[in-house]
């Protein structure tokens, strides 16, 4: 029962993202190798990518926004020696989640099932940190 295993989950999980974000953008790349120019800011360039690429993009966006807080709280509680079944598994259940709205995003994008994965994983990251809190009261 350890609270960085589901921490280091989400960041395998991280890294496989930037390989598909890479994959998918290797051969624009390689085409414009030389005149990439006018990828220089991606606001500009992301309304032009095919729809399957931007939704990676866009996937990937969100995989670097509140997963940061993710990693912070795990960390906080394994420096406090706080980890325990529950912290463990509110641990597994956001990185589930998160897979889960990744693997929602990119394919057919449902947004309501992607909204229920973010609400719910955000409960369950707001639960480890309001139980962690709880405990200076």
């Amino acid at each position: 029962m350890n609270i960085l295993h589901p921490m280091l989950g989400m960041i395998a999980f991280s890294g496989l993202l930037i390989l598909v974000l890479l994959a998918s953008r290797l051969a624009p790349i390689i085409k414009y190798w030389g005149d990439l120019q006018f990828a220089e800011h991606s606001e500009d360039l992301r309304p032009q990518l095919p729809r399957p690429l931007r939704l990676i993009t866009e996937n990937y966006n969100h995989i670097f926004e509140q997963p940061t807080l993710f990693f912070a709280t795990c960390a906080y509680i394994y420096m406090a020696g706080q980890t325990d079944a529950l912290h463990v598994w509110l641990a597994w259940a956001y990185v589930g989640l998160r897979v889960l709205h990744t693997i929602t995003q990119v394919t057919v994008n449902n947004v309501t099932l992607r909204v229920a994965c973010f609400a719910t994983s955000s409960a369950f990251l707001v639960a480890m940190i309001v139980r962690e809190a709880l405990k200076f009261v």
